[in-house]
């Protein structure tokens, strides 16, 4: 085991529970990345497992060193990240809330197999809907609520400053905005706090020549609403962006960056939302979430937002988590 240990275990060591095309996507993102020196992948399909980590394997001479191959649950005791990617698929015509019984039936045959080998690192979840099923697995898991975590809207946020950097012709990098709430149909676009370089968006969406902003921004928060139907329509699946999401948290994790980033994490009574995990900004770090931070919400986005919650949490209450 390597001296620089991240909560004793390998810090470069990551695993991937489910090889399907969001999970073997994301192991390519990781694999070019250069933050491990080790991954494994298990699948429900060992073959399809052993296929993944081959393929993904014979790009090394063009990366960084990583050892990569499939395993069981037995090698996940030392890693210092799990990433759980199992779940069924969104099908066209389906939200991600049409998923919750079957995905909540998979993680509880998961989830049981990773406490019974007293893991102690940290949990990112990225099946959907990964805002219940972030909260089903710290209630399953009994690990400390700050060590699980969902990717939550940080795909949706980069969608956002992409359709943003766009329609005002600057580097969406440069864009400054948050989509939050549930990564699915009632996630809200925060434009109160929205800002390019420091200049409120409105002001500098008049530099650019755009007077029109109440259009503006429902087109583009429909947009970036909307746009896992449309990819999933015409290729019947998304991966490649989420794929990208999940290298930038484990990248904020395994540097210990301090980054903020909308990931889903259990809420305690902020914008009067409790027992529930839902995507808000947040510090992420060595240790996963260290706080929530407080952005600026209007009346009604901070409504948009309570509503929400109350929808994920009907869900739960739905299905007796």
């Amino acid at each position: 085991m390597e001296k620089n240990c991240l909560n004793c275990n390998k810090v470069r060591k990551v695993v991937m529970i489910g090889c399907g095309f969001v999970g073997a996507a994301c192991c390519f993102s990781i694999m070019q990345s250069g933050l491990f020196s080790e991954m494994v992948l298990i699948d429900a399909d060992k073959a399809k497992a052993e296929g993944e980590a081959l393929d993904i394997s014979h790009g090394i001479p063009f990366a960084k060193p990583i050892k990569i191959y499939a395993g069981n649950y037995d090698d996940i005791k030392d890693a210092s990240l799990i990433i759980i990617s199992a779940g069924a698929n969104q099908k066209t015509g389906e939200t991600r809330l049409d998923l919750v019984k079957k995905n909540i039936s998979i993680f509880k045959s998961i989830i049981p197999e990773i406490k019974k080998r007293n893991y102690k690192g940290i949990l990112l979840i990225v099946a959907n809907p990964v805002d219940i099923l972030t909260t089903v697995t710290i209630k399953l898991s009994g690990l400390p609520e700050n060590k699980v975590l969902g990717s939550g809207t940080v795909l949706d946020t980069a969608r956002l400053k992409y359709e943003l950097g766009n329609h005002l012709n600057v580097d969406s990098r440069s864009v400054h905005a948050f989509i939050i709430g549930e990564h699915g149909d009632s996630e809200i676009a925060a434009w109160s706090s929205a800002n390019v370089s420091g200049i409120p968006l409105n002001k500098f969406c008049e530099m650019r020549g755009h007077f029109n902003h109440e259009q503006a921004t429902k087109q583009i928060a429909d947009s970036v609403k909307n746009s896992a139907y449309e990819i999933i329509e015409k290729k019947k699946a998304t991966y490649y962006g989420v794929a990208m999401a999940v290298k930038r948290i484990c990248e904020a994790i395994i540097r210990d960056e301090k980054s903020i980033l909308p990931i889903s994490s259990m809420m305690h009574g902020e914008y009067g939302i409790d027992g529930i995990c839902l995507s808000m900004p947040a510090i992420v770090g060595k240790d996963g979430v260290e706080t929530h931070v407080p952005i600026q919400l209007n009346k009604e986005e901070t409504k948009k937002l309570q509503k929400s919650a109350k929808t994920l949490q009907d869900i739960l209450e739905e299905n007796n988590i």
